[in-house]
């Protein structure tokens, strides 16, 4: 899919912001999510921390309901660097965390337990 495309299948949509990140990085997920037919949009965060100090920012946007699918790209992804890395069978590599444990999410750093095995922040699912 084609940054025209994916402007013509979000015009007047609804859309949440998935992910924010430096410039790069944001068009770099843009890339990979329209290469994978997941239309989104750059946009520039409403808000700053007023610190005047923080480097720019895009926030990546994208219909509510592809939410689910840019989740599946990610672990997909973490899954294959896993496996690139030798640690075999992904997440079973990296062991089961002792109980008050947790591991942070590849997708978002967040480090807390997991709800209905989705990571409690971003909801990526890891189980």
């Amino acid at each position: 899919m084609d940054r025209a495309a994916a402007d013509a299948l979000l015009a007047d949509v609804e859309l949440v912001p998935a992910v924010e990140g430096s410039v790069a990085a944001a068009r770099e997920l843009e890339r990979r999510l329209l290469a994978n037919e997941i239309p989104v949009m750059l946009a520039t965060p409403d808000a700053c921390c007023g610190s005047g100090g923080c480097a720019p920012k895009l926030q990546v946007l994208l219909r509510e309901e592809d939410v689910p699918r840019l989740g599946q790209l990610l672990k997909d992804e973490w899954l294959e660097a896993l496996a690139r890395e030798g640690l075999g069978d992904g997440l079973m590599a990296l062991g089961t965390p002792s109980s008050g444990e947790a591991l942070a999410c590849p997708a978002c750093g967040f480090a807390g337990p997991l709800v209905e095995g989705a990571c409690g922040d971003c909801g990526l699912q890891l189980e």
